[in-house]
């Protein structure tokens, strides 16, 4: 029992500090954006691109390595993830120009997916159902004292050491993840022991949802767009086909077709992202070059919403325990909803503290949605398909995530081009902020009847 105790323990440790580390550092360089868009002279679409390389690498490898989590070992593909992202950390740090950071991103989204799609896979596995809620609770509050700590932490460091101590520092965190992971965490879980693995759709998955979400992204650049989005498409479809066909599927495409509370909740947790994941990178926009705030002022504005999302985290997830998850996502989803349409109205005069509100509103109702969505998700399979189940959670959350930044480079190509960010007419990255805004508003109504649609999972 005293074993057990203590592996639940390192467990949640492990995943709350790695959890930590992926936010920190994310939301940490949204305000450090605009000290490297002027360091390498670079415009704001190559900016968009620092953060949607990592989102849209993360996102295509986070089902295949998910797969693999549950054919080779959860904690082998967790460790081997927790070094890549070290490595590739602490090259970001001494990148020389937007392209190499945007190439050093890719692949330490790469390492990121294996973490992503094995962390909740590990609780799940080890966390008894009737105390699962609380621990998703408590990785989900460390996400948001990651994202609480960023915007401080990373914009006096900007502002005070530079921007490459950002990355030297989570650097230094991964490697504390690693030792943490490769002499703590012991024993090893294996959902799905004997089975193969589906090379062909993994070929198919990944080249279908980059093009798919590339093309969205470069829609406006000219006609050869189109045909990047309608091969990923294909791509996309071939590999449905492939699922529903394979005897060792990467995804079991029937848990979305027979299982709603399954379905609707993955619906609703892309739709939750898509609406709110690229609201720092706008806003540290907005703050510093149409407002002029330095970087530590930005990140203390930008500190309203996670610290909300950190205080009542831990809380929805255990009244997800006792309350049904779609009641309190769906009032989460509605409070989100209600902010993002306050930002709708942003312009050179808007206050800190009409931004701070609209902060709060949306973290309240982030932190309602994101735990009792998850432990929805997860209660409603088997065991045996928790690795599945989670990859699908996490890959759900960065498809959404790129969606969102796919949307935002596409607005700034079309309202603000590939002029250099201090060039950038002010009143065209305004229109682009707004529109931006509308969009996710809508988003999140949407996302309210996904919600709901899911139906009962306690009974």
């Amino acid at each position: 029992m005293n074993d057990s105790k203590s592996l639940e323990k390192i467990t949640i440790v492990t995943v709350m500090v790695t959890s930590f580390l992926n936010a920190f550092m994310g939301s940490s360089l949204n305000v450090a954006l605009p000290s490297i868009g002027r360091e390498f002279g670079s415009s704001a679409l190559v900016l968009s691109w620092i953060v949607s390389s990592y989102i849209l690498a993360s996102a295509a490898f986070l089902l295949p390595m998910g797969r693999l989590a549950d054919l080779a070992g959860r904690r082998k593909i967790y460790l081997g993830g927790t070094i890549l992202f070290t490595l590739l950390t602490g090259f970001c740090g001494f990148a020389w120009s937007g392209t190499s950071m945007i190439v050093f991103r890719l692949l330490q989204g790469i390492g990121a997916s294996m973490i992503y799609a094995t962390g909740i896979a590990l609780l799940t596995s080890v966390i008894p159902p009737h105390r699962r809620g609380y621990a998703m609770g408590l990785a989900v509050t460390a996400v948001y004292v990651g994202l609480s700590l960023g915007p401080v932490l990373g914009g006096a460091l900007c502002q005070h050491v530079g921007w490459r101590s950002i990355f030297h520092l989570t650097g230094v965190g991964g490697i504390c993840i690693v030792m943490l992971t490769w002499f703590g965490l012991k024993g090893e879980w294996v959902g799905a022991p004997g089975e193969r693995f589906d090379f062909s759709g993994s070929l198919f998955y990944v080249s279908g949802l980059v093009a798919v979400l590339y093309g969205i992204s470069v829609i406006s650049k000219g006609s050869w767009a189109k045909y990047v989005l309608i091969a990923g498409c294909l791509f996309l479809t071939m590999f449905v086909r492939r699922q529903l066909s394979a005897a060792h599927p990467l995804m079991n495409m029937r848990l979305f077709s027979r299982n709603v509370a399954f379905a609707f909740s993955n619906l609703a947790a892309m739709i939750n992202y898509s609406a709110t994941f690229a609201i720092s990178f706008i806003l540290s926009l907005h703050l510093q070059i149409i407002l002029g705030y330095s970087p530590r002022v930005t990140g203390l504005i930008l500190l309203a919403q996670p610290v909300v999302m950190a205080l009542f985290s831990s809380f929805a997830g255990a009244l997800s325990d006792r309350v049904e998850p779609r009641i309190v996502a769906s009032w989460g989803m509605g409070i989100s909803a209600a902010g993002l349409f306050s930002f709708a109205f942003l312009n050179a005069a808007t206050s800190p503290w009409q931004i701070v509100s609209g902060l709060v509103l949306v973290g309240f109702g982030t932190a309602l949605f994101a735990s009792p969505n998850t432990n929805a998700i997860m209660g409603s399979v088997r065991p045996s398909f928790y690795g599945v189940a989670s990859s699908a959670v996490s890959t759900m959350r960065m498809i959404g995530m790129a969606l969102s930044m796919a949307v935002v480079t596409l607005l700034l190509s079309v309202f603000v081009g590939d002029a250099r960010l201090s060039h950038a007419p002010a009143e065209a990255l305004l229109t682009t902020f707004r529109v931006a805004f509308v969009v996710s508003g809508v988003l999140c109504v949407l996302g309210v009847f996904a919600s709901l649609a899911r139906g009962n999972v306690h009974s």
